[in-house]
């Protein structure tokens, strides 16, 4: 089959494979399946390890678990990858090797939607910015779906909005490396840090497929960049969209910019104030620049300068990051579950002013943890390591004359451990600087089991 140069295909009694049996992958093979596809779903996983997933598969579609089926020229019509699913395993090589078009979700659900799409990606605050993007569009009235990589898959979604409505999507460099003609009306990226390297090797094929949010915008669409950093900044010479910029640092010539304490949108000539900078509800300098990458996607897509300050002043943030869980016996406990990367971690701490106990340690994807280390000799008290990677977070740390550092054999026993350590007026923050992997199957389990473990303090 070939992908068209419109937005919508027939699927109807083509066949596709879908690779991975998870979130996306079921949501594809539901999709497709009412549509009348022949779907074969695949995942390296056996049967016995996806059970209670393999439950809710349509009756229509074939299930191959346990391997990847091999197939030739014509088998099928064309593959969709899940997000988690590299593109160098054997079948997605074997499509590209016979021409046959690999699509991510994302792919699939933009040829699907009748509505225009805020797209949001970068390394950080992607979840707080589409999140808030969309609050700013309810606010105004819109109908709004937010989804993608926030944990929504959108393909099960996208039939339900029509042009006057909202898209607001959160997508991962890992959606974008499947695109073809993924269009937004409006492409925000944040920030670039090194994250997923364990997967796209290098920071250039990082940032690369971060791009792609932009590839097939022309001018009538916007592309809305980070002025403050240099490597997102300099992109503004390949969008073919209209590119408005945010900073926090700087006074713009046009863009959206904080002047005398306040978010500032200035744009053809005109000149707006948003709301002051000390009546933002979500607190720290990463949280601003979220703010105002909200602000310029919600501007020009509309929405006016006084729902979105209205928002702004009302926006408590979203889950599992810098979420405020407790306070016990004068001691906060944060759960920054989706500090995920070194980056985020640094940025949760330079959120507070008081004495720090860090939870850290998980999974690596291939960070160093040198600045990270830095920023613990500056704000953390005490260090409770935990996961895979917990002996190249002490040797970083130590690295630095830090010694306040305690080592925990499981979660639990890091949560008690951290709570043990802190004392009245200090904070405890989960802030793994790493994924979830090796204890849990996401960020979410992990903040949950920490909101619950915090919770039996009380008892």
């Amino acid at each position: 089959m070939t992908v068209d140069n419109n937005r919508a295909f027939d699927v109807k009694n083509k066949r596709v494979l879908v690779v991975g049996i998870a979130r996306s992958g079921m949501a594809v093979a539901k999709f497709l399946a009412e549509k009348g596809t022949r779907v074969v779903l695949t995942d390296r996983k056996t049967g016995a390890q996806l059970a209670e997933t393999l439950r809710e598969v349509p009756g229509s579609v074939e299930v191959v678990a346990g391997s990847y089926p091999d197939y030739a020229a014509g088998d099928f019509d064309f593959l969709v990858v899940s997000p988690g699913v590299p593109l160098t395993i054997p079948p997605i090589q074997r499509a590209f090797n016979l021409g046959v078009p690999v699509l991510s979700e994302l792919e699939l659900a933009y040829r699907f939607s009748g509505a225009p799409i805020v797209a949001i990606t970068g390394t950080n605050g992607k979840t707080t910015t589409t999140t808030l993007v969309g609050e700013i569009f309810r606010s105004a009235g819109k109908k709004v779906c937010v989804g993608g990589n926030i944990g929504l898959p959108l393909a099960l979604e996208v039939g339900k909005y029509g042009p006057g409505d909202v898209i607001v999507a959160e997508v991962s460099s890992f959606q974008l490396e499947s695109i073809h003609k993924f269009k937004p009306r409006a492409g925000v990226i944040l920030n670039f840090t090194p994250d997923h390297l364990d997967r796209h090797g290098t920071m250039e094929n990082y940032m690369a497929a971060k791009a792609r949010i932009y590839e097939n915008q022309d001018a009538g669409d916007f592309t809305i960049l980070n002025y403050d950093d240099p490597a997102v900044a300099k992109l503004h010479a390949k969008t073919p969209g209209r590119v408005i910029f945010f900073s926090r640092k700087h006074k713009l010539k046009e863009g959206i910019f904080v002047e005398d304490g306040q978010i500032t949108v200035k744009i053809d000539g005109n000149l707006e104030r948003v709301c002051p900078v000390q009546e933002v509800l979500i607190k720290g300098a990463h949280n601003l620049e979220n703010a105002l990458a909200a602000t310029a996607a919600a501007y020009v897509m509309g929405a006016t300068a006084g729902v979105i300050g209205r928002v702004l002043r009302e926006f408590p943030g979203v889950a599992h990051r810098l979420e405020l869980i407790a306070e016990i016996n004068g001691v906060k406990f944060i759960n920054d579950s989706k500090g995920t990367n070194p980056d985020a971690s640094i940025k949760a701490l330079e959120a507070y002013d008081e004495p720090i106990v860090l939870l850290a340690g998980g999974r690596n994807k291939g960070s160093d943890f040198t600045e990270l280390a830095r920023k613990v000799r500056e704000k953390v008290r005490s260090l409770v390591i935990l996961g895979e990677c917990r002996d190249e977070l002490r040797t970083a740390v130590e690295e630095t004359g830090f010694s306040e550092i305690r080592e925990a054999a499981s979660f639990e026993e890091a949560v008690m451990t951290a709570a043990g350590e802190a004392r009245p007026g200090e904070i405890v923050i989960l802030s793994p600087a790493c994924a979830s992997w090796d204890m849990f199957k996401n960020f979410e389990e992990r903040g949950e089991r920490f909101r619950e473990l915090v919770q039996s303090l009380r008892r």
